[in-house]
């Protein structure tokens, strides 16, 4: 139809566009159903030509379900790209759009588009996916329309001559000012264009000194605090190799940034150069270090920068050659939602496609897909990268995604890190670290963890030392995938000599869960528990920081010899001291206060990390299928699994107190303790998953009567009713998780996994007498070594 316009045709559309109300109620005909067939039309004229912007071809039950919109934006003119369409007799459309084809994907369409229509090659972190626009089908057409809308951000405008236009669709480029675009649209019905004007006003407008406000705010939220630790009990050989392992790790941390997020390295580079350029830079770089990227933690994931924040980029052939000009420079983009698979997967890929792919698979390659260490990629992405698109092979594979081992993903960080753990072994002494060192650097090639992890498992050294791929809580969208991260410190061997009780009694605690016992294991093992003083972390340890940590997580080790757990104690005192104690203060009932102590928060510490080895963790299905919990529950399973070990470590306690294992007085401690902490980590956010975890615990616990409301808006414990709604919840939690029940994990954390009228007015009196929410350590032993 658009094909045979002519301008008397354009002359009807605009009388049916100016009349359409009354021509509605005189015909009882939906107008604007037979309009969706073209697009609004500016009245306008602008160089020769109308301008429109076209929300997709429709043709009733012939819709296209989802398209892709992409505008290219000038950042120095604040002008943005439209072009000519040669179907449209003279028409001005958007800078390109175009419906998702079956065999493509959403990022893979809109670059092609640009390459297609313009000449415009472009790499993937070009694009910003800003939003998406909905649109509900009407009585002529069922289907719904989706169109994920693209912003290019270029700093100045590209010149007409580097552009190659396609002859049949496209007649001419240029860039209109926003401000004259927004003023037209704004007389038609631009709903899905309104948030496009929003990003580009907010993100360019004159605002210095409210966003330095706001950052010095969020910093303010971490205590600074220095962590150091005596090397006088390490030999001169161990002192030696940990030089090589500090620098190891600090490759980890290169590893992290880029599974944050694939353009996430060139934006912390561009931060650190331009730092000490304006106060706001200043306080741009010491927030991101915190959050090692650009989305706060603290804030559930919600971004404090922006593309406009961005690194620059130079690109020299992306376009025809052009006499004078170097070439298209570009922000590399991110999207101010933080996504939710990371960079394990694709940017535009949704859990419907990664499970329609997977039953696909061979069993082993399923077991890969969805293992730890691995990401998922796409075959278009890596022909269009290569530039051949165009080649006889571009349909030879069966479907478009496919798995890439961290090996070969991160071979040349993993293969200088590998250098340096074995250059650490070569000069040690101490067998077991020896054989940590080589073990591990070799996992990092052959993408094989388990023989080096059952070496950490073994580990007996003053020097400590715990690095590689382990936590999966960055991997929002299933929970698959592990990220690296390195913890080095020295460890205390007073403290974690007397700490043998609790990983001798795993089994006794087993034993008697909570739990039906046809759920209960019969064979679990004595957990080594370490004690240690830390002097280094690296990789994923952004925000909050943990105090301690049980691993490996690896379930056929969990199997075969249980977990081991690592206590960060001046970690521990430091947030005892800052944060736990200020907390108490403000929020527990004045005459509980006294039971506030760093042992009880220590001791329930040491037992959360102990019940992360017990419980469910591989599982037989109800149809007789042999599965683990981590790939049942999916994205519930990280919160979860904290307010299990949570919950159940507070009966564990209970349990070993009414053994005799542990003094009876301890236990009102633990319990009031137990309530401070809740405060404190619920601070974290509910995208967090110590925080979730925390929020379904006190919710459940308050329903029950267990915590109970105060004067001056504290929380007091009823020691009466705090064992039985701890039990309940052990039990309940534990058996989601034994089942394997997914939908019954969503809806806990939907009910009680939210910050209900009691946490609101904590949280709203800490933030005022301004409580630290968590600590930002320094380590000044390993910036002397790396400087």
């Amino acid at each position: 139809i658009a094909n045979s316009i002519t301008p008397f045709h354009n002359n009807v559309i605009l009388f049916i566009l100016n009349h359409y109300k009354t021509l509605t109620y005189i015909f009882s005909f939906p107008i604007l159903s037979l309009l969706s067939l073209f697009s609004y039309q500016l009245r306008n004229r602008m160089g020769g030509g109308e301008v429109e912007v076209d929300a997709g071809s429709k043709s009733g039950k012939n819709a296209v379900d989802r398209g892709v919109h992409v505008w290219i934006f000038a950042e120095t003119t604040q002008e943005l790209l439209i072009k000519q369409s040669h179907s449209r007799h003279g028409l001005w459309d958007i800078t390109a759009s175009a419906p998702i084809p079956h065999s493509h994907s959403s990022l893979i369409t809109a670059r092609k588009e640009l390459k297609k229509q313009l000449g415009l090659t472009l790499p993937k972190d070009a694009f910003e996916l800003i939003y998406v626009f909905n649109e509900d089908g009407d009585e002529k057409n069922t289907k719904k329309e989706s169109i994920d809308v693209y912003l290019v951000t270029t700093i100045d405008p590209i010149p007409f001559e580097a552009f190659t236009l396609q002859k049949k669709q496209v007649t001419a480029v240029k860039y209109v000012s926003y401000d004259e675009i927004k003023g037209l649209l704004a007389k038609q019905d631009s709903r899905q264009y309104a948030q496009l004007f929003d990003v580009i006003e907010n993100r360019y407008k004159e605002n210095t000194e409210p966003r330095s406000s706001t950052l010095q705010k969020q910093l303010s939220r971490y205590a600074p605090i220095s962590l150091n630790a005596e090397l006088t009990g390490l030999t001169d050989s161990d002192k030696e190799a940990l030089v090589f392992v500090v620098k190891a790790a600090a490759v980890i941390d290169e590893i992290f940034y880029l599974q944050s997020w694939y353009s996430n390295p060139s934006l912390r580079d561009w931060l650190k150069e331009h730092a000490d350029e304006s106060e706001l830079n200043k306080l741009k770089w010491s927030y991101y270090l915190i959050n090692k990227s650009p989305w706060s933690s603290l804030d559930d994931g919600t971004a404090f920068l922006t593309t406009a924040d961005s690194a620059i980029r130079l690109l020299s052939n992306a376009t025809k050659p052009v006499k004078g000009w170097k070439g298209l420079e570009y922000r590399a983009a991110f999207p101010v939602p933080k996504p939710r698979g990371a960079n394990f997967y694709p940017p535009d890929m949704d859990k419907t496609e990664f499970e329609t792919w997977k039953e696909n698979l061979e069993k082993d390659q399923q077991k890969e897909a969805t293992g730890f260490f691995s990401v998922i990629k796409r075959h278009s992405e890596l022909l269009l990268d290569s530039e051949t698109s165009h080649s006889k092979n571009k349909e030879s594979y069966d479907h478009d995604l496919y798995i890439v081992p961290y090996s070969a993903e991160y071979k040349s960080l993993l293969t200088k890190a590998a250098d340096l753990l074995h250059k650490a072994a070569d000069i040690t002494q101490t067998p077991s670290l020896k054989k940590l060192l080589h073990s591990k650097a070799d996992a990092f090639l052959s993408n094989d963890y388990y023989e080096s992890d059952m070496a950490w498992m073994d580990l007996n050294s003053k020097l400590e030392v715990t690095i590689g791929p382990y936590e999966t809580y960055e991997d929002k969208l299933f929970g698959y995938k592990a990220t690296f991260e390195a913890f080095v410190g020295i460890r205390d061997d007073i403290a974690t000599s007397q700490l043998k009780l609790f990983g001798d009694n795993l089994q006794l605690l087993e034993q008697n869960l909570p739990l039906d016992d046809v759920y209960k294991s019969k064979d679990v093992n004595a957990a080594p528990i370490r004690v240690i003083q830390l002097i280094y972390n690296a990789g994923d340890v952004k925000g909050p920081q943990i105090v301690a940590f049980n691993l490996p997580n690896d379930e056929r080790i969990v199997k075969d010899r249980g977990t081991a757990m690592v206590m960060l104690k001046n970690v521990s005192e430091a947030k005892f001291e800052r944060i736990l104690q200020p907390i108490a203060e403000h929020c527990v009932a004045k005459e509980l206060q006294e039971f506030v102590d760093f042992e009880s928060f220590f001791t329930h510490t040491i037992c959360h990390e102990c019940v992360h080895g017990i419980g469910p963790h591989s599982i037989t299905l109800p149809n007789g299928q042999q599965s683990t919990v981590r790939l049942e529950l999916q994205e519930y399973h990280s919160a979860m699994e904290e307010a299990k070990a949570d919950i159940v470590g507070l009966w564990a306690l209970r349990f070993l107190i009414s053994k005799g294992l542990l003094s009876e007085s301890l236990l009102k401690s633990i319990y009031v303790s137990f309530l401070a902490g809740c405060f404190r980590s619920v601070r974290f956010g509910l995208e967090e998953a110590h925080g979730k975890g925390q929020a379904l615990q006190f919710n459940w616990l308050y329903e029950k009567g267990a915590f109970i409301p105060h004067s001056q808006d504290t929380i007091s414990v009823d020691f009466s009713k705090t064992e039985s709604a701890v039990e309940s919840l052990s039990r309940e939690i534990l058996t989601i998780q034994a089942k394997g029940d997914k939908a019954a994990a969503g809806s806990l954390l939907q009910k009680y996994g939210v910050i209900s009228e009691p946490l609101k007015l904590a949280l709203q009196k800490l933030e005022k007498v301004q409580v630290p929410v968590d600590i930002a350590p320094n380590f000044p032993v390993a910036q002397k070594i790396l400087q």
